[in-house]
C-alpha cells in the first residue's frame, strides 16, 4: 500500500456546509475512475510481462490508484447520503472496461506506454492539485492533497521506467510527442463522461457529448495557470523537449481559457 491509508484521512473534521455542490459531481465521477486501478494494473502486468520489478511496482500503484477512489467515494458519500460508491463503481464497469485481454502495449511499445503513463500522471497530479485549491471543504482539500502527492510520485515511478526502456527500444522523440499529444487528447474520451454521467445520472439515458460538456464544464474552471505551468514541465521532461515551456504554457493556457468560455455558452442544439 502507499505512503497513507484512509485512517490517516482527517474525516471528524467534514464540514457539510462547505461542500460546493458542482465540486461533489466532480468528485464522484472521479471517484469510479480511480476505482479501476487495479485494471489498469493488470492491463500494465500483461504489457510488462517478464519485468518482475515493474510488475511489482504496478501492482502496488494500481493498488494506491484504487485507494485513491475509495477516499474520494467515502467522502461524496458524506456529502451526499444518496450515493452509494459500490453501486456506482458497479454500473461504471459494467459500461467501460480497461483492455485486460491486451498483451502488447496500445502505445505500440513498452516505453511507449510508459510515456503515456507519465501523461495520465501529469493529468492527474495537476487535477488534483487544482481542485485542493478550489475545495473549501477541509476533508476533501487534504484528500486531494495526499492523492496530488500520490499521482507525482507515480509520474516520477513511471518516468524512472521510461528512461530504462528508452535505452533499451530507442523511440526517438518525435514518437514519443506523437504518443503524449495522442494520450492527451484521449483525456476527453468515454471513461470521464460515462463515469460523470453514471456517478451523477444513472436513472438517465446516456448522451456522450452532454456528459462531456459537463463534466468539462466544470472541471476545466478550477485550473490555474500554475497548474498549465505544472503539466507543461512534466510533459516536457517525458518526451524530451529542453525548450519552449514558456511558449508552450502560454499557448496551453490560451487554449484552456478559450474552451472554458467556450463551454460557459449555452450549447447550440443540445450539442458540444
Amino acid at each position: 500500500m502507499g505512503r497513507w491509508t484512509l485512517n490517516d484521512v482527517p474525516w471528524e473534521q467534514f464540514d457539510r456546509a462547505k461542500v460546493d455542490p458542482e465540486l461533489l459531481r466532480i468528485v464522484k465521477a472521479a471517484s469510479l475512475v480511480e476505482q479501476n486501478g487495479a485494471d489498469y494494473a493488470q492491463y500494465l502486468c500483461n504489457v510488462f510481462a517478464g519485468d518482475a520489478a515493474f510488475e511489482d511496482a504496478a501492482r502496488r500503484w494500481g493498488a494506491e490508484e484504487t485507494q485513491h477512489g475509495l477516499a474520494l467515494g467515502r467522502w461524496a458519500a458524506l456529502a451526499d447520503h444518496d450515493f452509494d460508491h459500490a453501486a456506482a463503481c458497479a454500473r461504471f464497469t459494467a459500461g467501460y472496461r480497461v483492455p485486460l485481454d491486451r498483451a502488447a502495449s496500445v502505445r505500440g511499445s513498452r516505453a511507449g506506454e510508459l510515456v503515456a503513463r507519465c501523461i495520465v500522471e501529469t493529468g492527474t497530479s495537476s487535477y488534483y492539485t487544482a481542485l485542493a485549491d478550489a475545495a473549501q471543504e477541509p476533508v476533501l482539500k487534504a484528500i486531494c492533497r495526499l492523492i496530488a502527492a500520490d499521482e507525482i510520485r507515480h509520474y516520477r515511478l513511471f518516468h524512472r521506467h521510461l528512461e530504462r526502456y528508452l535505452a533499451a527500444e530507442g523511440l526517438g522523440f518525435w514518437q514519443r510527442l506523437r504518443i503524449a499529444l495522442g494520450r492527451i487528447a484521449e483525456s476527453e474520451d468515454d471513461e470521464l463522461s460515462f463515469a460523470y454521467h453514471t456517478a451523477n445520472a444513472p436513472a438517465l439515458p446516456y448522451r456522450r457529448r452532454e456528459a462531456a460538456r459537463d463534466y468539462q464544464r466544470h472541471a476545466f474552471a478550477l485550473v490555474r495557470r500554475r497548474h498549465v505551468e505544472h503539466a507543461v514541465a512534466l510533459i516536457f521532461k517525458a518526451v524530451g523537449l529542453k525548450r519552449g515551456r514558456r511558449l508552450a504554457t502560454a499557448l496551453a493556457w490560451r487554449g484552456l481559457r478559450f474552451k472554458v468560455a467556450r463551454l460557459e455558452r449555452p450549447a447550440a442544439d443540445g450539442h458540444s
